[in-house]
């Protein structure tokens, strides 16, 4: 399974993400704080995926822990999206959002929120 697609999709899929970041979502990849005109998202796990949620002596569940970073030169903005994506990452997979940075430098205000769940593994069906 790969989370990160999953994430992706299921951000793009809101309307009011789209609107505010679509084309500034990414894997990995900070943007230089010059480079923000628009909400910059960045989506980035944390650790590997750990196995999980045993039964029958086969682990069925992986456990997610993803940082997800609101980037822009708008505070009220960056709250915004930043609470958008809380409420998706919750309705979409179940994920309780945990503690993370909320940072101000060079113009730029960031909310780094993190997020922990379990989903099914993928080949579930064939255990």
């Amino acid at each position: 399974m790969d989370i990160l697609d999953k994430v992706y999709e299921a951000l793009i899929a809101d309307d009011y993400i789209k609107t505010q970041a679509l084309g500034r979502i990414k894997y990995y990849e900070y943007p230089a704080t010059g480079n923000i005109d628009k909400p910059y998202i960045v989506i980035d796990p944390l650790n590997s995926p750990d196995p999980s949620d045993y039964g029958s002596n086969k682990w069925t569940k992986y456990d997610y822990l993803i940082q997800i970073d609101v980037w822009s030169h708008d505070r009220k903005l960056t709250d915004s999206v930043a609470n958008k994506i809380r409420n998706i990452m919750w309705d979409a997979f179940g994920f309780a959002q945990k503690a993370g940075p909320k940072e101000y430098d060079e113009g730029v205000f960031r909310d780094a929120r993190r997020y922990r769940g379990k989903l099914y593994r993928d080949d579930f069906d064939s255990l």
